[in-house]
């Protein structure tokens, strides 16, 4: 099977592209690869299925990426080679097309110059993040190149950056998630239902910097159950849970409750980060020794 480039080439490439190894490429996927594709697609016009095999080829669903993305319907397999070359001239390696695209298909019908580049400025020149790390910074969030600089990363970034995140590595590799949530409909929220409870700003603040994690949880169906939980049934205080702010991020049904449980029956009791962080043996081995 020809490599993935010889089938989605423009035989005029745009300029900002890198320059490729004449004879390397052919125009079209040959008609033993369209033969390959199922029978349903038969019908479909040629170009449309040459669109649906370099898809494939590239690890990508394609019926997925075109249902999310009605846009590619339409789009040239020119305009998502430059896509593809692109996102390789910047380090993307080959073998990550499928997961990245296939997360977010809306990348393939992207405006190199005026979506795709801004966000590799943006990672340069706002998070630091030097030209041999783009790879490991996209493969964690492949949101980040279908997200606006100017309408969501930058004002994620300066909202973080006020809260008292001042760790522009962290952000890049690690919690680069929050830089692609809506500030007002996903960031606010989680700090508003903490202090609801009866934290101080301050103290909601500190938690969401000691456990970024806090602010990807939802308040219904993660916040507001496990809360209710521990203060209820565990009989816990605020204080309690502002030191181990982790305990939002562990399942309420298979760990909290069933760890909870078994305490309560043997008269067993352990500081809440010891119960939950603790592995199956360790637990057990509490349990038989009384704690």
């Amino acid at each position: 099977m020809p490599p993935l480039h010889s089938l989605c080439i423009s035989p005029n490439p745009s300029p900002i592209l890198p320059a490729r190894t004449p004879g390397s490429l052919s125009a079209k996927p040959t008609k033993q690869l369209l033969q390959t594709l199922p029978l349903e697609t038969s019908s479909l016009p040629l170009q449309f299925r040459e669109k649906i095999l370099c898809l494939e080829i590239m690890g990508v669903d394609s019926g997925k990426a075109l249902a999310v993305n009605p846009s590619l319907q339409t789009a040239s397999l020119d305009s998502i080679h430059s896509v593809v070359s692109f996102l390789q001239s910047k380090g993307i390696h080959q073998k990550d097309l499928g997961r990245i695209l296939g997360m977010c298909p809306t990348i393939l019908t992207s405006d190199v110059r005026t979506q795709l580049l801004p966000v590799f400025a943006f990672l340069s020149q706002d998070l630091k993040v030097p030209e041999s790390n783009f790879r490991r910074t996209i493969r964690k969030c492949p949101r980040l190149l279908a997200s606006s600089v100017e309408d969501q990363l930058r004002p994620a970034l300066f909202y973080l950056q006020r809260l008292g995140f001042r760790d522009t590595n962290a952000l890049a590799y690690q919690d680069s998630v929050l830089l692609v949530s809506s500030v007002e409909k996903t960031l606010m929220p989680k700090l508003e239902f903490l202090m609801s409870v009866g934290y101080t700003r301050d103290e909601a603040v500190g938690m969401v910097l000691r456990c970024p994690g806090l602010f990807t949880f939802s308040v219904e169906k993660n916040f507001k159950p496990k809360f209710g939980y521990f203060m209820g049934e565990m009989g816990g205080s605020l204080e309690e849970l502002k030191g181990f702010p982790q305990y939002f991020g562990f399942s309420l049904e298979k760990r909290i409750m069933p760890r909870h449980r078994e305490m309560v029956e043997r008269g067993v009791k352990l500081p809440l980060a010891l119960m939950l962080k603790s592995t199956d043996d360790e637990f057990r081995e509490f349990m038989e020794k009384g704690g």
